[in-house]
Formats: C-alpha cells, structure tokens, sequence
C-alpha cells in the first residue's frame, strides 16, 4: 500500500452537513466513496447546541417549559435513528435514549438547585456532538463499513487560558495510543468536547469543532484536513454583501487568517494552529457539492491573483490619544496598551503617524467606554498639565482589510485601494499595514462598510464593476436607453465586468423605485402598472443606494428642474449623464455651480448627446482644447430638423409643405415652431462656448429665426394654417442664394472673436456645410493645427436611438473610468 493510503485524511463535518438524517445519509455516501482511512469529526445536529444551552437556561429559571423542548430535541435525534438504521435501529435507539433520560435527570436538578453553574454548561452543551457521532456511526454501518467511535472526552486533555484551550499533546498522545485505534478504517469522533487535566469535562469553545478537527488531524498524523460546510469553499468577499464573490482555490495558512481575523467566514486562526504546525493542507469543502474541490489551504503561498479576498468588521470603535507631550517620548505607546490589556480590552488595529503626535487603535464597540476611561486614568497626569490634549473615542466604525500573499512588492496595491475608496465616497479614519505587506487594513464609518466592500472588491477586479442607475425621463430617448441597456448588460458583465442596474426611473409626475434583479424593461413597464408619487429626494436616495458602491443618474429629460438638481447629486457623489441642454446652456450662475460640485466631490457630469446626440462632437472638442490646439471657429449645422428642411429645400416645393411633411414623418417636435425658432441650436452652441472655457450665455447669440413675430405666439393649430405665409420669404431667400451659386443652409458659428450667430446662411456648394444628407449634423472645426483644412465630424445627429446611444457611451466611459481609476 502506498505510504499516503496508509495514513489517515482528517474530515470534519458542521452542523448544517448533519442537520437531519438525509445530511447525515448523505455524509455517509460521500465517506463511502473516498478510497481512504478516516477520522471524522462531527459538529452536533444543526441548532442543537443552542437548543441544549436554552434547555439548561429554562431549568435554571424553573420555567417548565423546558419538558416540551426537552421532548422536541429527543423526537429530532430518535426520527432520525429510525430513518437511517432502520430495522437494526433497536440498540441505537436504546442508547439514545439512555442518553436523554440522563440529560432530563440533570435538567430536574438543575430545576431544583435554580441556577446554571459553568460545570454543568459544559458538560450538557456538549451532548449534541456526542449525539450526532451515534448518527453518523450507524449510518455508515448501514452501507456496510467499519467503524468505530471515539469520544473526544476519552483522549483529549486541554487546559484553558488567555488564548483559549490549549491542548496537552503528550497525554492526548498516549490516551489516544493506549486506545489502538490507528488500524482501524474509520474512526468517528465527537467535536468540540474534551476534559481537563483534573477530569472535569469541558468543551473547546467558539469554533470548537473546527478546532477538534485540526487536533485529531494531528493526533492521527492526517495527511490532509477536509472542513465539510455549505459552501464551496472560500470565497473573495461574504456573498451577502458582494454576490459577485468569487472562489478562492488556494489560500496559504497566513491569508488564511488574516481574512479569518477580520471577519472572514474561513476557519478560525486558532482552529488552524495543529494543522499549520505539522503542516497539514486544509481543504475547505461542500457537503452539498461534494465533486467541487473547494478551496486548499496550505504553507505554499499563491502569488495569482495578488489579492485573493476582502473583508469588514463591524462592531468597532476608534480610540484616539493625541498631544504635542507624546512626540519622541519613549514609553507613550507601551503606556497605553498596558492601560487597555489591565482594563481587557484587545486592540483590533494600531495605526500611528511618524509625528508621534497621536496613536489611534480600533477595539470592538463594546469595549469602547472601558477603554477610554483605561486610558484616561493612564494619562491623567498628562491630561491635567495639557500637555496631551486628550483621549476620544468613535462608534460606529468598521475595518476594511484586503488581504493576498501577493500584495507584497506589487506596486500600486495600496493606490488602487484608496482610488476604490475614494470613488465610492468613503472616509478612511485610520490606516494599518504590516511589514510582510500582506494585508492593508483600514478604518471607516460602519455605515460605508457595505459600499466599501463591494467597490474595494471590484477595484481589485474581484466582481464586476457595479453602478447603480437612475433613468429620469422616460420618453422616446429614454425608452430607446432602456432598450439599449437590456440588449447589452449580459455582454458588458461578461466580458467588461461592468454591471449596470437600472433601480429608478422618474417621469414628470411618478416614479418607479426598483426590486433587486428587476431587468430594465420591467422597469418601465413598472412605471406604466405600480407607480409611485414623484419624490426627487427619495429617487436620489435610492439610486444612491448604500450597498452599491457607485451611482449614476442619466436625465434624458428637458426640465429645468431637474438639471437644478444636478449639483446637488454630484456633491453626493452621483455620477450625471445628460442629454438635457437646460444645464449646458441655461443659467450660467447654475452651470458653474454644477462645475465646481463636479471639481469638489470626484462624480462626473457628462453631455456629450447634447450637442450632436452619439457625435463625438464635444469630446472631439475638449480633446482639441485640452492638448493645447488654438481655436480659430466652429461651423455647424447642429438641428436635424433644420439640416433636413434645408436638404430639401431646393425651389421644387414650397418651404411650408417641407415643414408638412417633416412633421408628419417625425422630424420636428410637435410644434414645429421649437425647431424654427432656431434657440434650440443656439442652446448647442452655447454649450459649444462653454466647452471652449468661455463665459457664453444664450442672451450672447445673435438668433435669427424663422417664425415672424405675428405667428410666433398663436395656437398651433392656427399656425399650421397660416405656414404658407412662410413660402414667399424663403423662396427668395432661396433665389437670392443661387443667384450667387450658393445653397442656402441653416448653421451656428461661433468664433474666438466672441461671434455667436444662428441663421439662414448662404454656402458654396463645395462648402462642408454643404454636404449633409438627411438629418445630419455637420461641425467644422478651423484651429491653429487645422487652418487649411478643417476637422470635420458629421453624422446623424437627431432620433431617439442614436441621442440614447450618445447618453449610453457617456455612461460606460464613467463604468470604465471606475475600474481604470481615472
């Protein structure tokens, strides 16, 4: 036989592994089907512990209620014998019920005498474990295999202390020796008991089956520990906060604890000791998953990937001790721990500036009063002379470690920590990191922990990258957005890891605040069927979710009201995607508001569908103006109503039946006057202005519209009777144009001389402007490097689909932005 089948594999099973008799079955298969020796370490049935430790509590209180919990817990353990022993269940039973008869004996004294003493706590809180090896034993002899059962408390000696139980290993040696049981296939041993050296039963304490399981891998020089849960194994970050966690497949024993310190739901540091210090490889497993080969935690550090989880710890408080009297005086730091050790506070984290002016420590919560009023009477002396300005404490704050073998000598770790941190609006109070680089930990508000934790994760490419988003405006653009979203979420998750959740959607008078997981196009038929009263308050709160790292609002709206609200969303932190103009181009006083909100908090407010809706009309601007390039003038024909009506516009129909017929196909807003006017283009070039750094407001633009004053204020329907009135004007507008062979275009130009004109203009036929089809959008830019000949950009710059699809770019440049840093 080979040496390694020769020795044992460790395997301990938890509570929720032995829940019933199908667990316990199915923990039976599993042994069954591993070609190999085995120790097996059993948790108690799931919930009994805590059942065993409220029937003491009931006794002691004389509370007679205990009979009837006392009956519940029996019934469970005797339903389960019979179903997994069946017909051969008659001796299992007997014990069992030996077993419960002397438990109901001490639970009547304990009744008696009134009060639970820790003797008896230990011994019956307990019984689970010793109740549940029964179980397991039976069920593998009911497939046929040997086996043999162990009570922990006959071999296993600790003692306890400050640092927990500690084992004896000599004496469990050689109880565990005089016992003969290293030739037997299958030993089954009770977790979390043992006795003391005076004999007086105990158990382990929290985590005490785990614990139990690296002991006996250790006692029977296991070559391998298997920590059977209902996970797969470890993951990157707890799934109830980040979904998206992913698995570890291998973890070296000090990752291990460093996650399991902060909270990590690994395997307890101390539970580890007997493994780490033979080196035994624990392997974290799934009893519901049992081909899954889980996670294996080993003495070989994995370099790939460099971070391998994230974690928080929430209970905390920050103890801060500051004064100019500590700086270069020897002694200051000891002073204080001792303070806190007399007082039995442990610190959770230390964190000092080099000034040694101030130490601030995290210790949990509850230890907080205790602590400072320690440190207080430590520095009394101090405190009264001034020259310490004194001792403050915290709550409510939670630790935030990230932690990976590979962490150390990468350059940039820590950078893309705090740019994670720092996009999602989180304050770091104090920060920590070892010389072994191997974990960085930090100390923020608990009430950031969630959003922390899921944009710290997603920094380290751990998930995907997840925004929260707000719709406000679901007309015909902001369906088209919706469309667009939904058609290519799965892909931009897949292969971007960018996911975008659309959790909000306003209209004018309602609003739909989303479930999790609503797709987007349930999200406007949630508008239509359960609408809620319009609150913007409670809309930007929701979108600005605490447990979603990352907000976005996207206004496909033309409210005024709404853009007032847009510097208030970026101080928060909200990103703002626009294809609403008022802010662009209305109050000046109002725009830079929104700028210095942008510049202040971080959060982007981005409009690139407002000028030329998908053109990269603006972002070729700015990138004109941002590498230095002199710009001399912009040329546009920035209306696709307008660019259409002038396409056409060619003498062989009158002007107004132009204006007919692009309403009736769509191209004009239902009151072709807003097109005609000409304000909605200056509005765009104003935007234009203001992109180039310049102060422009809409009253600088020298408008010349198309609707004679005497129409301009009638109904519409009135006007659309009396269009024809525009035919004469035009036609010789028209004439007058060829006659110079010219064409005639409607165009913006703006120069750096401060010109700012919209109107009629006449063009040469080899004039760009001169060379738009249908709805185009044409701009021309004439700069200092293109003087001869001018930047172009021209396309279709007006329809519902393409202005969402301007909208959308802007979006994922802000989703990609977040995971790049920038």
């Amino acid at each position: 036989m080979h040496p390694r089948q020769e020795s044992f594999v460790a395997h301990k099973f938890g509570g929720s592994s032995l829940a019933d008799a199908a667990r316990i079955e199915r923990v039976a298969r599993i042994l069954a089907e591993r070609q190999e020796r085995q120790v097996i370490v059993v948790s108690a049935m799931q919930g009994a512990t805590d059942a065993l430790i409220g029937l003491l509590r009931r006794a002691a209180a004389r509370d007679e209620g205990w009979t009837s919990d006392w009956s519940d817990l029996r019934e469970r353990h005797v339903l389960a014998a019979r179903a997994i022993a069946g017909p051969a269940a008659e001796g299992l039973l007997a014990t069992l019920e030996e077993e419960f008869q002397r438990l109901r004996e001490l639970l009547h004294a304990q009744a008696l005498v009134g009060y639970l003493s820790d003797d008896l706590l230990d011994l019956v809180q307990g019984l689970g474990e010793v109740w549940s090896s029964l179980l397991v034993q039976a069920a593998l002899r009911a497939r046929g295999l040997d086996c043999v059962r162990l009570d922990a408390r006959a071999v296993l000696v600790v003692e306890h202390g400050e640092l927990g139980a500690t084992v004896d290993w000599d004496e469990s040696q050689g109880k565990l020796a005089n016992l003969k049981l290293r030739d037997e296939p299958r030993v089954v041993v009770t977790g979390f008991v043992a006795r003391t050296r005076a004999g007086r039963v105990t158990t382990l304490g929290r985590n005490g089956s785990d614990y139990s399981g690296a002991i006996f891998a250790a006692l029977f020089g296991a070559f391998e520990l298997h920590i059977w849960t209902d996970v797969d194994g470890v993951l990157s970050a707890d799934p109830r906060v980040v979904p998206e966690a992913m698995l570890v497949e291998r973890l070296s024993y000090d990752e291990a604890c460093e996650l399991s310190y902060f909270g990590a739901k690994v395997i307890h540091p101390q539970t580890m000791a007997p493994a780490i210090a033979r080196g035994i490889p624990i392997i974290i497993r799934n009893t519901f998953n049992p081909d899954h080969p889980g996670t294996l935690i080993s003495s070989e550090p994995s370099q790939v990937p460099p971070v391998k989880g994230v974690t928080t710890f929430a209970g905390l408080a920050l103890l801060d001790i500051a004064g100019a009297g500590m700086m270069g005086v020897p002694g200051t730091a000891e002073r204080a721990f001792s303070a806190l050790k007399q007082a039995g506070v442990s610190v959770v984290m230390i964190s000092q500036g080099s000034s040694e002016h101030s130490i601030c420590c995290v210790i949990r919560e509850k230890d907080a009063p205790a602590a400072e009023r320690a440190v207080r009477e430590a520095f009394g002396r101090e405190i009264d002379r001034r020259q310490m300005e004194g001792v403050s404490t915290r709550t409510g704050v939670a630790a935030l470690a990230v932690v990976g073998d590979g962490m150390a000598g990468t350059p940039g770790t820590a950078a893309r920590l705090f740019a994670a941190l720092g996009r999602a609006r989180v304050n770091v109070r104090a920060i920590a990191q070892g010389a072994s680089e191997r974990n960085i930990s930090v100390a923020i508000d608990a009430a950031d922990a969630t959003r922390a934790l899921r944009a710290v994760h997603a920094g380290y490419y751990l998930s995907a990258q997840t925004i929260s988003v707000g719709l406000v405006g679901p007309g015909n653009v902001g369906q088209a957005l919706v469309r667009q979203l939904a058609a290519t979420r799965e892909r931009l998750l897949r292969e971007l890891r960018i996911d975008l959740r659309l959790r909000a959607v306003a209209s004018s008078r309602a609003m739909w605040l989303g479930e999790p997981g609503a797709a987007p196009l349930e999200a406007l038929e949630a508008l239509r069927t359960r609408p809620q009263a319009l609150d913007m308050a409670r809309f930007a709160d929701h979108v600005r979710a605490d447990h979603v790292p990352h907000a976005v609002v996207l206004d496909c709206s033309a409210s005024g009201v709404v853009a007032d609200r847009y510097s208030s969303w970026l101080a928060r932190g909200i990103h703002v995607v626009v294809a609403n103009k008022q802010a662009g181009a209305g109050d000046l006083a109002r725009y830079q508001a929104i700028r210095a909100a942008e510049a202040a908090g971080g959060a982007k407010w981005r409009y690139e569908a407002t000028v030329g809706a998908g053109l990269p009309i603006l972002c070729t601007l700015r990138d004109l103006v941002d590498t230095g390039d002199q710009l001399h003038s912009v040329e546009g024909i920035l209306s696709g109503t307008l660019a259409w009506l002038f396409n056409h516009h060619d003498g062989t129909e009158p002007f107004s039946e132009l204006v007919r017929r692009a309403k009736a196909e769509g191209y004009t807003e239902p009151d072709p006057r807003d097109d005609l006017s000409g304000l909605d283009v200056a509005r765009k070039l104003v935007i234009l202005a203001r992109e180039c750094g310049w102060t422009t407001s809409l009253a600088d633009v020298q408008v010349e519209g198309l609707v004679p004053d005497e129409l301009a204020g009638i109904p519409l329907e009135q006007f659309m009777a009396r269009l024809g009135e525009l035919d004469q004007p035009m036609a010789a507008r028209l004439a007058a144009a060829k006659s110079h062979g010219m064409v005639l275009r409607y165009a913006a130009r703006l120069t750096r001389d401060g010109e700012a004109r919209v109107g009629v203009v006449e063009v040469p036929a080899d004039h760009a402007l001169a060379h738009g089809r249908l709805t185009d959008n044409l701009v021309q830019f004439t700069t200092e490097r293109y003087r001869a000949n001018p930047l172009v950009v021209r396309g279709p710059g007006a329809g519902p689909e393409v202005t969402a699809a301007g909208v959308y770019a802007d979006l994922l440049r802000i989703a990609a932005g977040l995971g790049s840093g920038a």
